[in-house]
């Protein structure tokens, strides 16, 4: 059958498959476009089906937000080419906006189908691996981060006593300040109580073999294991470390200053970070 290169070149303007694969797509449907749409489909779906177990440790992190509510999305693919492709992004920006328009505060099947478009064109793996939506509270600050290489993401919500503090700069300047913390030193733990008991006591039995041998009464060993417990959890724990802009005082004496300065009760209510494929 002789098929047109015009509508070669139309075939693929609308699919984005290359020039052969709508060439023979057309020749196999007898020169029908929407047949030969539907076949490209099935084609770009059985290949991307084969692909399925290939691991996606590539991708982005996506933060938008519209009015009151944030949403933060992780979208994997598998190679860091297709990570930077500008429909890529474009199909992230896409989900986000999608998740804010109908409400949806995790990962469903509507979400999933979004990505099959894309799969298809550039035959790579992808999925759509979580999403977060936070609604803010008239009164709180919420603030977000995505670092420049797109692969770490945080979103940190501090509500506050009163609608000047919600808006005053000092409070705002401070949340954003908390997320490149978080996103530099991506902390274990929010606070102490957080820190799982198994754990705690998992890192005493470290530190009691550390002192076991040392020519001490036992009394002096406890001591010095519950000094380095506290060192550990201090270094763990995001409200003990040392505040990323004042390293003399911890995040929650920082807070503790913010609220003093402006005269509000601050607390910090929520912290959501992403990591590319952790």
């Amino acid at each position: 059958m002789n098929i047109k290169a015009a509508d070669v070149k139309a075939l693929r303007e609308k699919t984005g498959a290359g020039m052969m694969d709508c060439k023979k797509a057309l020749v196999a449907c007898n020169g029908d476009e929407a047949e030969a749409v539907k076949f490209l489909k099935e084609k770009g779906l059985a290949a991307v089906s084969k692909r399925a177990d290939k691991e996606t440790l590539e991708g982005r992190i996506f933060v938008k937000n519209e009015g009151s509510r944030t949403v933060m999305l992780e979208l994997t693919c598998e190679t860091d080419f297709v990570a930077n492709n500008k429909e890529f992004i474009a199909l992230g920006e896409s989900i986000c906006t999608e998740a804010l328009a109908k409400g949806y505060t995790e990962v469903n099947e509507n979400l999933e189908k979004m990505i099959e478009e894309l799969q298809i064109k550039i035959r790579e793996n992808m999925s759509v691996k979580r999403l977060v939506a936070i609604d803010v509270p008239t009164g709180s600050v919420l603030s977000s981060y995505v670092h420049s290489d797109a692969k770490t993401g945080v979103l940190v919500l501090i509500s506050t006593d009163s609608a000047s503090a919600a808006e005053d700069d000092t409070v705002k300047q401070f949340a954003y300040d908390c997320c490149l913390h978080i996103a530099a030193f991506m902390p274990a733990f929010i606070k102490e109580d957080d820190v799982d008991e198994k754990y705690i006591a998992e890192q005493k039995e470290i530190f009691m073999s550390q002192v076991a041998d040392m020519d001490k009464p036992d009394n002096v060993k406890q001591g010095i294991v519950k000094g380095k417990l506290k060192k550990h959890l201090a270094s763990i724990c995001f409200m003990d470390q040392p505040f990323v802009k004042d390293d003399k005082v911890s995040v929650a004496k920082k807070l503790e200053q913010i609220a003093k300065e402006t005269n509000a009760k601050l607390t910090l209510e929520k912290v959501v970070s992403f990591q590319l494929g952790q």
